[in-house]
């Protein structure tokens, strides 16, 4: 593997929490944080950039530019060296890390959402100057195409602070009542019975005023704490930061354009007991709702990438994986394709945008249905946050299990599809499921 890239060095272990202090006070700062077993390859490597080179906003009427703005913005911050061969397969040595809201990528299918959000449409930050860290085997490199030396105060990383108790208990207040989301549930089913839709992603949102005082980066390390996911993640700029638990990859593309998207659908709980846990897993491999659910999806990933694909690439290599995550088992597919030689991953993203996963089948028709049905915006929630390699790879989840804090609030959401055969009351009690780990983070927030 050759990356752009004059300099490489190893660096003694320190661990990711360590590490992360060095982005505190930062104005803007990045940190790609796989949790979960090292030993598996999808939890295996992390990135942090504590200090971007440059950020790049776009508007919401701005989205139709977005591929060519970000092509410009990375081929500006690209740099310029020769490539120089690397020691281990490192997948990512810098590049651009950037968030699309959901209602960005509803302007990419061409729609307007009723609702309004504080949440940017489009942030990316250019990240020359990145600490690798592979988990696995506890190894640390800095890469900088400059040459920059690694920060001075490595050396002398302060130990982890106890985070400052706050006067007034946070408490999330949701946007709707379990009876007006379960009337919504019928509102779906009634669209599906009509032939609009075969599904649709019905979500909800949490949210609580945003203390003055509130230290965000101890709120990031209760949640990495208590749920370590794949596609964790800390996006920190002046007006807005995510602090991610998401579990779900969206799109995946390596140098051999070999595309892969990972669609999440159907969810159950976890036992202690090894016995239950197995026959969890068992029924929910063998739910005929859940099994449907992930069909569709699967198949909206299969026509949103073949967009972009070599005709007769498009495989399913993966049906109805079920997975364990922290808190949940889920339904996982793999759906890959070819990405056609006149198109990157700038192309890719236009294509999918928002994740077929979040919305339903017919896309375009369920984003309508979802925007008329939900009663407030979902910003990040729902969108994508990305990383692009100077090599024009492409890794990026979809923004889920996640807390979006602005300058006034801080805000989660979850939610499930909605086919036919769901039961309002039991599509509630999945949503609730989704929601309480995220709930608990911010609720005993003092207790950290």
């Amino acid at each position: 593997m050759h990356i752009a890239s004059s300099t490489l060095q190893q660096l003694p272990w320190h661990s990711p929490e360590e590490l992360f202090t060095l982005c505190q006070g930062e104005a803007y700062s990045v940190f790609l944080d796989s949790g979960g077993p090292e030993e598996q390859e999808r939890h295996r490597w992390s990135f942090l950039c504590p200090r971007p080179t440059a950020h790049l906003t776009l508007s919401l009427d701005e989205m139709k530019e977005f591929p060519q703005r970000l092509r410009e913005f990375s081929n500006t911050h690209r740099p310029h060296h020769e490539t120089t061969s690397l020691p281990v397969d490192i997948p990512f040595t810098g590049g651009i890390i950037g968030l699309i809201s959901y209602e960005a990528g509803m302007a990419c299918e061409g729609l307007t959402s009723r609702h309004t959000t504080d949440t940017p449409a489009f942030t990316a930050l250019a990240c020359r100057d990145v600490f690798i860290i592979d988990r696995k085997h506890k190894q640390l490199w800095w890469s900088s195409p400059d040459g920059t030396p690694p920060p001075a105060k490595l050396e002398a990383l302060p130990p982890p602070h106890k985070t400052a108790p706050l006067h007034t208990p946070l408490h999330c207040v949701a946007d709707c009542n379990a009876e007006s989301w379960m009337e919504a549930v019928r509102k779906v089913r009634a669209y599906i019975e009509a032939g609009d839709i075969f599904q649709a992603n019905l979500t909800m949102r949490w949210s609580t005023p945003h203390p003055p005082k509130l230290d965000l980066g101890g709120l990031y390390k209760r949640l990495r704490t208590h749920c370590p996911a794949p596609f964790g993640a800390w996006f920190h700029t002046p007006n807005f930061s995510l602090l991610s638990a998401s579990v779900e990859r969206f799109l995946s593309l390596n140098t051999h354009k070999i595309i892969e998207t990972r669609p999440i659908k159907g969810t159950c709980g976890i036992s202690k007991d090894p016995q239950t846990n197995t026959a969890l897993r068992n029924a929910l491999a063998q739910d005929e709702k859940e099994c449907a659910e992930n069909l569709m999806i699967t198949d909206l990933m299969r026509h949103d990438i073949g967009r972009v694909c070599a005709l007769g690439s498009v495989d399913v290599p993966q049906l109805f994986a079920v997975e364990r995550f922290a808190h949940v088992h889920h339904l996982v597919s793999s759906v890959t394709g070819h990405l056609r030689p006149e198109c990157d991953a700038a192309d890719l993203l236009a294509a999918t945008l928002p994740p077929g996963s979040v919305t339903g089948a017919p896309k375009y028709r369920a984003l309508e249905i979802i925007d008329e049905i939900e009663t407030s915006a979902r910003g990040a929630y729902c969108g994508t946050l990305f990383r692009l390699g100077w090599d024009g790879s492409l890794d990026s989840s979809v923004i889920i299990r996640s807390i979006s804090a602005t300058p006034t609030a801080l805000e989660i959401g979850a939610g499930g599809g909605i086919t036919w055969p769901s039961d309002p009351k039991r599509e509630y009690d999945e949503m609730c499921l989704k929601a309480a780990a995220l709930l608990n983070v911010i609720e005993h927030y003092n207790q950290a």
